[in-house]
């Protein structure tokens, strides 16, 4: 149907390259992602469709176990609202459909099974700059038809459940899932290795003044506007590796935050690394926003760290428990790929044509198949 504005396949990233100068991409928010795919029972690094600003419509061709994380963007399965993080089996045939975005910027869908594409040098990650990765190495267009790998439902009963009370999906399973720690708007900071080459006024207005995201942010890199920050006196630098949450400065005294599609070096000074664990809040924020930074020690920023995949861990074990529960019977699958397509809205044929028996396995965007 509608492929949305940016929606593109993305996992943890392809690490082991950046040496040839090839960057790690990945997903922005790597929480909602993780959070997604284990609602589903899929490894973690399995690969997500990130949807950015306004989401795509649609179409699952065949039964499918999903799980929607991150962004808040009014999705509906045929009409009714999807509950974002929680498992959800969708009947073959039924349209999933963004809506008004109310809340965040970027919204994860997960499949169980995952999505049949190759790897790029060990990643599923889409590039669009260099057109490698992911679906064709580019973001989705109508008509597209995104193959799917073969899988079960996952959690006992939900088949069952899904015959017995003909809507187009039902909740799985449930799961109480807590909010990410932090206040919001407030980015938790380590000073980086440069920090006391900047002046005490830039430091102090570096934890002490709001940012706003300029307009010219992207995958790359969040621009932000705000105190300018000087540095004592000029500074000479060789290259030198980056990562996700990496803040230059450049000359201008704007500091730059580097998000996953960064480049593999650079030569500005590093006035701060962001926390691991808030760079999904600044990943859901939007040109406009305002965000603070606060200052932590990296002691501080490795608890905090683990305190999240304490959480994680502690709703993987969940999961697995109820999908162990699964009476032992035939596996079903699908007999060739399952799939989704991004099709086309003024169609008019709300049936997709190769929809086989409700096996648990396959989606497709769209209203109508792909010629």
């Amino acid at each position: 149907m509608k492929p949305g504005a940016l929606s593109q396949l993305q996992d943890l990233g392809r690490y082991g390259q950046q040496r040839y100068g090839v960057p790690v991409n990945g997903v922005m928010d790597e929480w909602s992602h993780r959070l997604a795919n284990v609602l589903v029972g899929n490894p973690e690094d399995q690969a997500t469709l990130e949807c950015t600003l306004t989401g795509p419509t649609l179409r699952f061709t065949r039964d499918r176990l999903i799980a929607l994380s991150g962004a808040d963007m009014q999705a509906r399965i045929d009409g009714m609202l999807v509950p974002l993080d929680q498992p959800l089996l969708v009947r073959g045939g039924a349209t999933l459909a963004c809506g008004e975005r109310r809340r965040g910027a970027r919204l994860y869908l997960a499949v169980r099974g995952g999505f049949d594409v190759p790897a790029v040098m060990g990643s599923r990650s889409t590039f669009l700059r260099g057109g490698y990765g992911g679906f064709q190495g580019r973001a989705l267009a109508r008509g597209d038809r995104l193959p799917l790998q073969p899988a079960d439902a996952g959690y006992p009963g939900a088949m069952r459940l899904l015959v017995q009370c003909g809507t187009p999906f039902v909740s799985a399973a449930q799961f109480a899932i807590a909010a990410p720690d932090g206040d919001a708007g407030i980015l938790r900071v380590v000073p980086g290795p440069q920090w006391h080459a900047f002046t005490a006024q830039a430091r102090q207005a570096f934890v002490e003044q709001p940012f706003q995201i300029d307009n010219r942010s992207d995958r790359m890199g969040y621009r932000l506007a705000g105190p300018r920050l000087m540095l004592a006196q000029p500074l000479e630098m060789v290259s030198e590796a980056v990562s996700f949450g990496t803040v230059q400065v450049p000359p201008d005294g704007n500091p730059i935050v580097l998000m996953a599609d960064r480049q593999s070096a650079g030569g500005y000074p590093k006035i701060a690394y962001v926390a691991s664990v808030d760079l999904p809040r600044l990943a859901q924020a939007l040109p406009g926003d305002t965000v603070r930074f606060a200052p932590i020690t990296l002691a501080q920023a490795q608890a905090l760290y683990l305190q999240r995949e304490d959480r994680l861990a502690e709703l993987r074990a969940l999961v697995a428990r109820a999908m162990q529960a699964a009476p032992h019977g035939r596996q079903v699958r699908d007999p060739g790929h399952d799939d989704f397509r991004a099709g086309d809205p003024e169609a008019g044929d709300p049936c997709p044509a190769d929809r086989g028996p409700a096996d648990p396995g396959a989606a497709d965007p769209g209203s109508r198949p792909a010629a």
